[in-house]
């Protein structure tokens, strides 16, 4: 055999295979620390048959039986809404002060975008177990942690909504004598409204699943309750309590996706 009939790996091939296998080194040792091992969960699933069999079928006499229970998703609903809607002013304020267009100080620009950089940055369970420190755990710690989790998220995105809307509008507007307050107020607000509006609602629908979550950490709602039936090993509780918690949901995702719908048209965003 003639070597130049030999046809040597190419430079992509290689590169390939050292990032495979540098891939591969990094899980096994991942593994290897956290003592994780995939085929455990097989080899032990007699464990989770068990788990199953006790939480099986749901108890669902646990809703006449315990009242707080809908009080406790009304109280989930309520810190989601008013989380919501604290947080989504206060995002809409900074926004107008974070946006180029908007705000001409360019020191309030950067000092505005850095704090909701900074909120955004830190986890909700941080931002929870602050809360549950300094006011106690409950309902109005989960709000509290909702409104700073909406103004990071939110925050940002709504500036760049005001950032991308359309010049030409205000610039008209601003030729024949209009004030800086008059472009916002005439010009850019109807055309960013809608859009902001739509992502409130999208930003209740999450508020609502976190809120669930941050109940076990001690946020008040149906969380508190999943975890206090956990806590006590009332496994088939547990059960009919998720289910309510899927079912919950599914309805709050399927009106907030109705409404965005009506308001930026039927899948046509404006």
């Amino acid at each position: 055999m003639n070597l130049n009939d030999i046809t040597l790996p190419s430079k992509q091939y290689k590169r390939r295979v050292t990032i495979f296998t540098i891939s591969a080194v990094v899980v096994s040792l991942a593994c290897i620390y956290l003592n994780f091992n995939p085929i455990g969960f097989f080899t032990e699933f007699h464990f989770v048959r068990d788990l199953l069999g006790e939480m099986f079928p749901p108890n669902y006499q646990v809703l006449a039986e315990n009242a707080s229970i809908g009080y406790a998703i009304l109280q989930t609903l309520s810190m989601a809404f008013l989380g919501t809607i604290y947080g989504g002013i206060i995002a809409m304020i900074l926004s107008f002060l974070a946006a180029s267009n908007t705000m001409p100080y360019k020191g309030v620009r950067i000092a505005v975008q850095a704090v909701v950089s900074l909120i955004r940055v830190v986890p909700a369970l941080v931002i929870v177990l602050i809360f549950v420190i300094a006011v106690g755990p409950g309902a109005f710690a989960g709000v509290l942690t909702l409104v700073f989790v909406t103004i990071g998220t939110f925050g940002k995105l709504f500036a760049d909504i005001i950032e991308n809307s359309e010049n030409p509008p205000g610039e008209a507007i601003f030729s024949v004598g209009a004030s800086r307050m008059q472009v916002i107020r005439y010009s850019i607000i109807p055309q960013i409204l809608p859009t902001f509006i739509a992502n409130l609602l999208y930003a209740f629908d999450v508020n609502m699943r976190a809120a669930i979550g941050l109940g076990i950490f001690g946020g008040g709602g149906i969380g508190f309750e999943l975890q206090m039936a956990k806590s006590v090993l009332h496994y088939k509780e547990v059960t009919a309590l998720i289910t309510i918690i899927i079912v919950m949901v599914i309805l709050v995702e399927k009106l907030s996706d109705y409404l965005r719908r009506r308001i930026l048209g039927e899948g046509r965003l404006r």
